[in-house]
């Protein structure tokens, strides 16, 4: 890999974090670079780690040593078990490596999972999740969650809602800003140079003409029809039992999905351990594990880095595709 390091922020630090960077480490080397932003004695006891100041000496020590930006914490990593006084750690952590990428001295951000209920109970966190403060941070309203992997992309209109409250959150300025962000992600993030849409309607067999809901006729026809005018290709609504066997999902680039488990269900299903999170809309790159902190295998040796290698790969894409 050339260019920019991507950076790592060290998550949880009682979760698998710390335990799957260092496997993420030993199995890219000097393939692709990334320094890890934390405490190192969060990290597994004997782990080879070399304190850098900033991102770019990844590249010098990785073939060797995982790069560590260090950041102290108060108290030690206890595996399963969060110790209050370290949110805030946690938080600045987050922080810190989004300045990085801002200021142009790191190529992406790939963010360890966090715990919310730990960071509110140790430091006030006021943020429903990583992608809220993200956009907090990057001083931007509007931020769209894909779930990736090989086989799919999947984009959620409405996320960690009841079922019963996605038609009231399905608007089409809510349907315009999440299909119009994900197009422009494909072409800038995925180097896709006319990307293709397929658009999942809410109810089955996408309301079959009205006789199972109106949602399709009277919002999502008429959303898609006015994106259309402007350009864009896209196919829908379609039933969405119909979208995601091997055929289908050769004729799009992303599904837009209308809730969580919708968009979910499939991807987890083609691929549960390399599914990767990519947070759209934002000034910079920032993928994520799809998975939390396992507090129940964390300091086992257990944890599958499967998915945060996945993470680090599509960030050095990214990264790459946008540099041009």
């Amino acid at each position: 890999m050339t260019g920019r390091p991507i950076v790592m922020s060290c998550g949880e630090p009682s979760g698998i974090g710390p335990e799957i960077a260092v496997k993420a480490w030993k199995t890219l080397g000097a393939r692709l670079p990334f320094a890890w932003i934390g405490d190192p004695r969060h990290l597994p006891e004997g782990t080879a780690h070399a304190e850098i100041h900033d991102p770019a000496e990844a590249l010098h020590v990785t073939a060797s040593a995982l790069p560590v930006l260090p950041l102290h914490f108060p108290a030690p990593a206890r595996p399963g078990r969060p110790a209050p006084e370290n949110a805030a750690g946690v938080i600045e952590a987050i922080a810190r490596g989004v300045d990085l990428v801002q200021s142009g001295r790191a190529g992406a951000l790939c963010t360890a999972p966090i715990h919310k209920k730990a960071l509110q109970d140790g430091a006030g966190f006021s943020y429903p999740g990583h992608t809220e403060y993200l956009a907090h941070l990057a001083g931007v309203d509007r931020v769209v969650m894909m779930l990736a992997c090989e086989a799919l992309r999947v984009v959620p209109v409405t996320i960690h809602i009841a079922i019963r409250d996605v038609p009231g959150a399905l608007t089409e300025r809510a349907l315009n800003e999440t299909i119009r962000i994900t197009h422009a992600a494909l072409i800038r993030d995925f180097g896709i140079a006319a990307p293709r849409l397929a658009v999942a309607g809410l109810n089955p067999h996408a309301g079959e003409g009205g006789a199972m809901g109106r949602e399709e006729i009277d919002l999502i026809v008429p959303a898609l029809e006015r994106l259309r005018a402007d350009g864009l290709c896209i196919d829908g609504p379609l039933s969405a039992d119909t979208m995601f066997h091997p055929a289908a999902r050769a004729g799009y680039d992303a599904a837009i999905c209308m809730y969580h488990d919708q968009a979910l269900i499939p991807i987890k299903t083609l691929d549960f351990a390399g599914g990767v999170n990519v947070t759209l809309g934002l000034p910079f790159i920032r993928t994520s594990p799809d998975h939390g902190t396992a507090f129940d295998i964390a300091g086992t040796g257990r944890a599958d880095p499967s998915s945060l290698i996945a993470a680090l790969e599509m960030a050095a894409r990214m990264a790459r595709a946008r540099a041009g």
